[in-house]
């Protein structure tokens, strides 16, 4: 099965699913703009409206879609919009890309249990979108922390 997330700078988002049992592989790339096969300095210019995301293809057998969310929530601040730490800008949105019906359900169940539960004192702004076409990001970017040693 398939998930795709963004959750600000991709590099560090495939470095921490890649690792999660359960998930088979992972591309970074981006999605949700409006520009075809945009590459990595048109995204960053702001303006095509792309996300930096990670595409995850996992077992559900081996992982919930569930379980593939809280490693999502727990790894990136949820309440900043277009904005992870130093990395601003559309490009660095919280969002949850849905493949299906199912996917939709569980995503919105799971942000509104985290948003009432306390823990953040702003509201979470993630995005919850139908997954559009993912465009694959240049290989440089694939493994990126795996490659320089991080």
């Amino acid at each position: 099965m398939k998930a795709t997330f963004g959750a600000g700078c991709f590099w560090h988002v495939e470095d921490l699913l890649s690792k999660t049992k359960g998930v088979k592989s992972t591309q970074v790339g981006y999605i949700g703009g409006n520009l075809p096969n945009p590459t990595y300095e048109e995204v960053c210019t702001d303006r095509t409206g792309h996300a930096e995301a990670v595409e995850v293809e996992y077992d559900p057998n081996e992982i919930s879609y569930e379980e593939l969310l809280d490693v999502f929530w727990k790894n990136h601040n949820p309440t900043t919009l277009n904005r992870q730490g130093p990395d601003v800008g559309i490009q660095y949105r919280s969002a949850i890309f849905y493949h299906d019906e199912e996917q939709k359900i569980i995503a919105e169940k799971s942000k509104q249990q985290l948003d009432s539960s306390g823990k953040y004192d702003l509201p979470i702004v993630t995005e919850i979108t139908p997954a559009p076409t993912f465009y694959k990001a240049e290989e440089y970017h694939q493994k990126y922390f795996k490659k320089n040693g991080f």
